[in-house]
């Protein structure tokens, strides 16, 4: 029994001796790295979101190249899609120039439509008469032909980027305005009333309550927006003769080369889609908590 007894102490007395070094850094050397899978997880993720819209863009430029091969398409009606690339190729600094221009013009006429739609949809959100007030002049300007509107602002400001850019703060004012209003009032019923029965101020409950409630309605709207405000930059381009994308279309237009018209206009489409691409990954990166960042 004492030798039993024995035995059973120093099997214990051995399990209780903490690990050496050398032990450690074995145990350590035996677990499994888990870096690489979350590598090749990230790159399945990117291949099944990228794979998909590259295969199909392919197979469309295959259709267009047979279609105008075999119908013996003249260029200046529509270009194949080598002398599309061959145009862009023989100057690339004069469409990345113009796009330049153009997405200053946008960017800054979508910050100064952000700044102004929130701003005013706060008042909103807190006051039914101030609702009452502002959101038929919204309205009103939503439907204002830009036509009309773009020579007044030639004359207020010059052939600067400052028309260019309240072009697209008119155009994508009215969707960051509405999406933000119904963000701010979409608040859980319940976690209202639990901060009102804490004695919450309303700074309070904005900051803590409203203002992540109403952020995936914002960004929701910035994906409209985005590329609402490149077609108001190039709108006020195509209407003031201004050095951006707009222009390079005119130009292109007046001297029938479809070829590089048709480059200005893939350039644009993905300003766009990049643009709208990089809207959402900030959206998942912000909002990682809401159930719209889940994969379905």
């Amino acid at each position: 029994m004492r030798e039993a007894s024995t035995t059973e102490a120093s099997t214990t007395g051995a399990a209780d001796v903490p690990a050496t070094g050398h032990e450690r850094s074995s145990a350590a050397a035996e677990t499994p790295r888990r870096r690489p899978a979350i590598r090749w997880s990230a790159l399945g993720r990117f291949a099944r979101v990228v794979a998909p819209p590259l295969a199909f863009g392919a197979l469309l430029l295959i259709a267009w190249d047979l279609w105008v091969r075999a119908r013996d398409v003249k260029e200046y009606l529509v270009p194949a899609p080598a002398a599309v690339a061959a145009a862009f190729a023989d100057d690339p600094m004069r469409f990345i120039d113009a796009a330049r221009l153009s997405l200053a013009a946008a960017l800054g006429g979508l910050l100064i439509a952000s700044l102004a739609a929130f701003a005013l949809a706060v008042l909103m959100a807190h006051s039914r008469p101030a609702e009452r007030a502002v959101y038929p002049w919204a309205l009103m300007l939503k439907v204002t032909p830009i036509v009309a509107v773009y020579p007044l602002f030639t004359i207020w400001f010059g052939f600067s980027i400052w028309p260019k850019m309240l072009i697209a703060a008119l155009i994508t004012f009215f969707p960051m305005l509405v999406n933000a209003v119904i963000g701010l009032r979409s608040v859980d019923a319940q976690a209202l009333d639990f901060m009102r029965a804490l004695d919450a101020s309303r700074a309070q409950v904005f900051w803590k309550l409203r203002l992540p409630a109403s952020l995936p309605y914002v960004f929701a709207a910035l994906r409209i927006s985005v590329p609402l405000s490149l077609i108001g930059a190039v709108v006020a381009e195509f209407l003031s003769g201004a050095s951006g994308m707009g222009q390079l279309i005119l130009i292109a237009n007046g001297d029938f080369d479809t070829p590089t018209l048709f480059a200005a206009v893939f350039v644009l489409a993905l300003m766009g889609v990049f643009l709208t691409a990089a809207v959402s990954i900030v959206e998942r990166r912000v909002l990682f908590w809401h159930e719209s960042a889940r994969e379905v």
